[in-house]
């Protein structure tokens, strides 16, 4: 089984219409939007959901009033000011870190896990989905992508499946760290700016950390080709795989108001043959990278 993970450094720079493209080309894969933060891969998939389920992690502290006391020492122990004068707790403030439960004398304080936000299992026009959607302000996002990543691979094991593909988070922070744990290989896009490209290396350096292969992508590259051409040399010279440019077309925001990937939009057959020839290429690249393990009748026979 491969799973490609797509990252940027930022948002915006067309990953997820990248993604869309792609699955709409594989269509015997697993998808999994691991963008859990702004999930939006299903506005452009439109799927069913199958199953619904809750998503709990971390703790916060809750007091009940008939049991408590009112000795302050809850007060005096808060470093983060959550609880106030009439032993309220502002679950804003409350980092969960559970001393004013351990330390309460009257035990009078319960220590519930949060309810962050939501995981879906759907059925889209290109293959299963796995999704979610965090709540506001919640956290412990780098634990909702690897629990949908894990999701997405006993599902691509149930079906038979021989590829996921990942819409990862843009930046280098937790959820994408979470992302990149047992990938096959990482797609990076990049846009032809100063800023894209200091993007690109931060997280290029992130990828490396975990000895991944890095396919390097250069989206909206008619806009600068200086630029475009100085993270081709960029690539060169670092060793990573440089799979191309692809030319700026207003296209792809029209097939998103659609609902369409830019593989079932009308026009720009352009773009959807350099699209084609992207995947193909990726796939071909990473099947020799990580070419699939012989089975053990192979083996006996390949025996001397």
């Amino acid at each position: 089984m491969h799973e490609l993970v797509v990252l940027s450094g930022k948002g915006g720079t067309g990953k997820t219409s990248l993604v869309g493209a792609l699955a709409a080309l594989g269509r015997q894969q697993v998808l999994c939007d691991a963008d859990v933060d702004a999930a939006d891969l299903h506005l452009l998939l439109d799927p069913d959901i199958l199953e619904r389920h809750d998503f709990y992690a971390g703790h916060r502290a809750v007091i009940r009033e008939d049991s408590c006391l009112r000795c302050g020492e809850c007060l005096d122990w808060c470093r983060f000011q959550a609880i106030s004068a009439d032993f309220q707790i502002n679950p804003l403030l409350c980092e969960g870190c559970g001393v004013c439960w351990t330390l309460c004398p009257a035990k009078a304080i319960d220590f519930p896990e949060n309810l962050c936000g939501q995981w879906f299992s759907s059925e889209t026009r290109f293959g299963p989905l796995v999704h979610a959607r965090l709540g506001v302000a919640a956290e412990n996002s780098g634990k909702l992508v690897a629990l949908i990543r894990q999701e997405a691979r006993q599902l691509a094991e149930a079906r038979g499946l021989d590829w996921i593909i990942t819409d990862g988070p843009p930046g280098i922070g937790c959820p994408v760290i979470a992302s990149l744990g047992d990938a096959s290989a990482v797609l990076m896009i990049t846009e032809p700016s100063i800023s894209g490209q200091h993007d690109l290396e931060r997280i290029a350096a992130l990828v490396d950390h975990f000895r991944l292969p890095s396919f390097i992508l250069v989206n909206k590259a008619d806009l600068h080709w200086p630029m475009a051409r100085a993270i081709r040399k960029f690539c060169d010279v670092k060793g990573y795989h440089f799979m191309g440019y692809l030319p700026y077309t207003r296209d792809f925001i029209q097939a998103q108001v659609e609902g369409k990937t830019i593989l079932e939009y009308d026009s720009n057959n352009q773009i959807k043959q350099v699209v084609a020839g992207l995947w193909k290429k990726l796939r071909q690249e990473i099947h020799q990278l990580n070419p699939p393990e012989p089975s053990k009748a192979t083996a006996r026979a390949a025996r001397p």
